[in-house]
């Protein structure tokens, strides 16, 4: 079937090659031709949907953002026909002595860009990455860490003052402007092009589950990545580069929305990261999980984090934070 698509798009003579899978159902194939390279989406329904990828990349490309054009579509059997953008991934780059300060604000600013659109950045019909939601991602924490780092299930109980300590926090979250959010925001879904000029430099990928809400959160996935450290120098600098570029008028304001944003996503990931091993029998992400800890403890510093501090510190104390560290 995907080679039928292949025929009608005008690419039957192309030498097709695997170019990635993910952790979906999605995969990609590069094809070769004489007019120059394109890659195959290949993400077949029921389990896949590829229209969400279609309206996000043609509403970034608008605003003026590197997505991939859209060349060919098949939504009912879930092919794409995608521009091209190359290999350099932000992490490709990264571990190749790539300049490091320029690849971290150009990703900056294409999160100010988004910022600066204003309604205009989002699109109808997004769901809100807010409030419950925010909590029961959160979850994951309770659900999955807990049990493996204590060996017994967590108390319903206990389960729910996690959640009402969420509840609280999240009532310091000042009030603010939602922004579109591309939510897996690092550097393995940011594509360095230098020959693109300003914020084009940054290609953008995997952006399909496309949320609105605080505008902290995908600067957090950028800068507090779980897979890399990013410098306290690089952090800061893009911190302060957001700020100035959006002219936010409550600078401490959103610097609570970020601490926030980092204790829910840290919090998620921590408890994601054991699910994969005890679950799906997939371990390499435990090496990490000792970073995640070091920037959740960070995040739960924050004054409007001191009730779920002390639900981490009476549940997982030092002690218990030791899954995955050599």
């Amino acid at each position: 079937m995907r080679a039928d698509f292949i025929a009608r798009t005008g690419w039957r003579n192309a030498r097709e090659s695997l170019l990635a899978g993910d952790a979906s159902f999605r995969t990609y194939f590069r094809l070769t031709g004489a007019s120059g390279t394109a890659v195959v989406m290949d993400a077949p329904p029921p389990q896949e949907d590829v229209q969400p990828f279609v309206r996000i990349a043609r509403h970034l490309i608008a605003l003026g953002l590197s997505a991939p054009a859209i060349h060919a579509e098949d939504t009912a059997n879930g092919f794409l026909l995608l521009e091209d953008l190359g290999d350099d991934t932000f992490a490709r780059v990264l571990d190749g002595g790539g300049d490091e300060s320029l690849l971290y604000d150009r990703a900056t600013d294409v999160l100010a860009t988004l910022h600066g659109a204003g309604e205009d950045a989002l699109l109808p019909g997004l769901g809100a990455y807010a409030g419950e939601a925010l909590i029961e991602a959160a979850m994951l924490l309770p659900e999955w860490y807990l049990p493996a780092a204590t060996g017994r299930p967590t108390p319903p109980e206990e389960t729910d003052r996690y959640s009402a300590a969420w509840r609280e926090c999240l009532a310091y979250l000042p009030a603010t402007a939602d922004t579109l959010l591309l939510r897996d925001y690092h550097k393995d879904n940011l594509l360095w092009l230098p020959k693109r000029p300003g914020v084009k430099a940054c290609g953008l990928l995997d952006f399909q589950d496309a949320q609105r809400g605080h505008p902290s959160y995908d600067l957090v996935s950028l800068i507090e990545d779980a897979r890399r450290d990013v410098p306290p120098a690089i952090h800061g600098a893009c911190l302060a580069r957001y700020i100035s570029e959006t002219g936010i008028s409550d600078p401490a304001g959103y610097k609570t929305g970020f601490a926030l944003m980092a204790a829910q996503r840290h919090a998620r990931i921590i408890g994601l990261f054991v699910r994969l091993l005890k679950r799906d029998g997939k371990p390499d992400y435990l090496p990490h999980l000792p970073r995640v800890w070091r920037m959740f403890e960070r995040a739960l510093q924050h004054e409007a984090l001191a009730p779920l501090r002390a639900w981490v510190d009476r549940l997982l104390p030092p002690a218990l934070r030791q899954i995955g560290a050599s």
